[in-house]
C-alpha cells in the first residue's frame, strides 16, 4: 500500500476542507512539501481553499539559499499577490504583524530526523506563539526519513539554541507529527493542534527504513540530496563546528569528510582498531575532494565517505553519531596539537563553541579531549540518554 502523506490525507477530508474555506490559513512550507505527484502544497492549498500568508524555514520557501546560515527576506508571491514571511531573518520567530494574518496555520514541512536540522525548532517556535495568539494549528505529518534508530547526547539544560530546541538526542526517531506531541506536554503548551497521520506508513520496513521505497526523494534543504546523505547527517552535521571539512561545495556535502592538512590512513586505521563495533551496518569508503568553496576550498581533501547505498546495509548496526565522535577522537590521538574545534558564531549562538552548541553541551568534546576517556565510557554515557529517550517518546508514537 503507498504511503499517504498528511497533506494528502487533509485534501482528502471535505468537511475540513469546507471549514477552512471560511477562515485565513496561512502555510508553512518548503520544496519537499509536495504530495505524491510532486505537486506543492502551496499551490494544491491555495487552489482548493485560498491561503492568506505563507511560512519559508532555513534556506527560504524554494530552498534557493544553498549554504549554511544564510538568511532569507520577506517577499510577495507574485502570482498570488500574499505576503511569504522568513522564519530565518531578523525573525524567526513569526511576529505579532504576521500573527495577525491568518487563523489557521498548516505546518507542512519534510524534517531529516535530527535534532540539530532546524525544521524541527521552527515547529516548537509556531507551536509556541499559535498558543500564545490563540491560533488553530494543522501538522501535516511526513516520514522520519532516518526512521526509528535514537543516537546520540540528550541536549543539556542551558544549551537550547535554533539548533536544539529541547532535551533530547541528536538522533530523535520521530516524525514531525510525533515531536508537535512531544513539544505540546513538554512546554505545556495550550495550541489547539489537529494532526492529519499519514497512512501506511511503516518506519522500521525494508528498503528504506524510514523513508518510503515508493516515494521520489525532494531536497528538504539544498545540501540534503540524497537518502544516504540524511542518515550521515547525525554524524557528519558535527563537522559543522569544525575546521574539517563536511563536504560543503561538493556535490557530497554532509555525505563524506575529509582535510587538506591531514591523512586519513592512520586515522581510519585506529578508528578499526578502537571501535570496530562501531563501524558496522555501513561502509566508510576512502575517498579525495576538492570543496569549489566553504572550507578547504579548492584544496585536495582526504577523508572518506559514508555509504548506505547498498544492498547489505544494516539501519539498526549503522552509527553515525558515533562514528564521526570517533574519528575526532582518532584525530586527536594522532594529531595532539591539531586544531579541531572552529570558533565562530553558529546559528545566532554566541559566546559558546559550535561544537558545543551542535552537540547540547560539552560532554563530547570532553570525551574526545581527555587522553584516558575509552570508547566504553562513551558508550555507557550515550546508552544512558538513548535508552531514556526511548521510554520518554514512547507515548506521542503515532505509527
Amino acid at each position: 500500500m503507498p504511503v499517504q502523506m498528511g497533506i494528502e490525507a487533509l485534501l482528502q477530508n471535505k468537511n475540513m476542507i469546507k471549514e477552512l474555506k471560511k477562515r485565513r490559513v496561512a502555510l508553512v512550507c518548503h520544496p519537499a512539501s509536495v504530495n505524491s505527484k510532486l505537486e506543492h502544497s502551496f499551490d494544491l492549498l491555495h487552489k482548493k481553499i485560498g491561503l492568506s500568508a505563507a511560512f519559508g524555514p532555513q534556506h527560504g520557501v524554494k530552498g534557493e539559499k544553498q549554504d549554511n546560515m544564510v538568511e532569507s527576506e520577506d517577499f510577495l508571491h507574485p502570482e498570488y499577490q500574499i505576503p511569504i514571511f522568513s522564519l530565518y531573518g531578523p525573525f524567526r520567530t513569526p511576529t505579532p504583524k504576521m500573527m495577525e494574518t491568518f487563523d489557521v496555520l498548516i505546518f507542512d514541512l519534510q524534517d531529516l530526523g535530527c535534532r540539530i536540522y532546524t525544521f524541527i525548532t521552527t515547529l516548537l517556535y509556531v507551536m509556541q506563539k499559535c498558543a500564545q495568539h490563540g491560533k488553530e494549528m494543522i501538522l501535516l505529518d511526513r516520514p522520519n526519513p532516518i526512521g526509528r534508530q535514537v543516537e546520540g547526547y540528550s541536549l543539556k539544560s542551558g544549551w537550547e539554541s535554533f539548533v536544539g530546541a529541547s532535551d533530547f538526542p541528536m538522533r530523535h526517531g520521530l516524525t514531525p507529527g510525533e515531536m508537535a506531541l512531544y513539544y505540546k506536554e513538554r512546554f505545556e503548551l495550550p495550541v489547539d493542534l489537529r494532526i492529519f497521520s499519514m497512512k501506511g506508513y511503516k518506519p522500521d520496513s525494508k528498503p528504506g527504513f524510514g523513508w518510503p521505497s515508493d516515494r521520489s526523494w525532494v531536497n528538504p534543504s539544498p545540501n540534503a540530496q540524497t537518502l544516504n546523505m540524511a542518515r550521515a547527517y547525525p554524524g557528519t552535521v558535527m563537522i559543522e563546528g569544525t575546521t574539517l571539512s563536511e563536504g560543503r561545495g561538493t556535490t557530497r556535502a554532509l555525505e563524506q569528510i575529509g582535510a587538506s592538512d591531514l591523512d586519513f590512513n592512520p586515522v581510519l586505521k585506529l578508528m578499526k582498531k578502537k571501535a570496530p563495533q562501531w563501524l558496522k551496518g555501513g561502509i566508510l569508503r576512502e575517498c579525495y575532494f576538492e570543496p569549489t568553496f566553504h572550507k578547504h576550498e579548492k584544496k585536495l581533501c582526504h577523508g572518506f565517505q559514508f555509504h548506505t547505498d547498498f544492498v547489505g546495509y544494516q539501519h539498526a548496526s549503522f552509527k553515525p553519531y558515533r562514528i564521526v565522535a570517533l574519528m575526532l577522537k582518532c584525530i586527536r590521538e594522532l594529531n595532539p596539537q591539531y586544531p579541531i574545534y572552529r570558533d565562530f558564531a553558529y546559528e545566532y549562538t554566541v559566546g559558546k563553541l559550535a561544537f558545543d552548541v551542535i552537540n547540547g553541551g560539552p560532554d563530547l568534546r570532553e570525551w574526545i579531549e581527555n587522553p584516558k576517556a575509552s570508547v566504553q565510557d562513551l558508550e555507557k554515557a550515550l546508552q544512558k540518554d538513548e535508552k531514556e529517550w526511548i521510554r520518554k517518546r514512547k507515548k506521542f508514537l503515532l505509527y
